[in-house]
């Protein structure tokens, strides 16, 4: 779509770096690729629910009876990669064969585990914000203390 070679992004980076400045090149160069991961995410969850639109409408049947109709060699070849996919394919808990949607997704005693760790550590976070604002405190109780007490002196 965009044909960008890399004297375009060179010159784009270097006119970034005057306008934006180095200090804040970085943060902006996050932001940019939050922005297109969150755009891929998108896109991708987009596309899924097209394909399941498309499962569920039987789309894919069609697809491959006119497949199979224009070259039946390669419909055979289908049939033969669909077989070996779905023996490699194995799911042990029981008779069929995983959804795409299941791949990746973590077993329910990870994700309990996943969940368990995550608790902890915003527990942890939480008791270090709490200790660090308690010594800030602390910090300032004696700051204020040392400057009212140079204060009431001059007055």
């Amino acid at each position: 779509m965009f044909d960008l070679g890399w004297t375009e992004l060179l010159v784009i980076g270097i006119v970034a770096l005057i306008v934006v400045g180095p200090k804040d090149l970085p943060m902006l160069f996050r932001n940019i690729g939050r922005f297109v991961g969150k755009a891929k995410g998108m896109a991708r969850e987009f596309s899924r629910a097209m394909n399941e639109a498309a499962d569920e409408s039987g789309m894919k049947d069609v697809q491959k009876t006119f497949k199979a109709a224009s070259n039946p060699l390669n419909s055979a070849m289908d049939g033969v990669k669909s077989a070996a996919r779905d023996m490699t394919n194995l799911n042990l808990d029981d008779d069929k064969p995983a959804k795409k949607a299941d791949i990746g997704k973590p077993s329910p005693e990870r994700a309990a585990a996943a969940k368990k760790i995550e608790a902890a550590t915003a527990r942890k976070a939480a008791e270090r914000k709490a200790r660090e604002a308690e010594e800030a405190m602390k910090a300032a109780d004696a700051l204020e203390a040392k400057l009212g007490g140079d204060d009431g002196d001059k007055a």
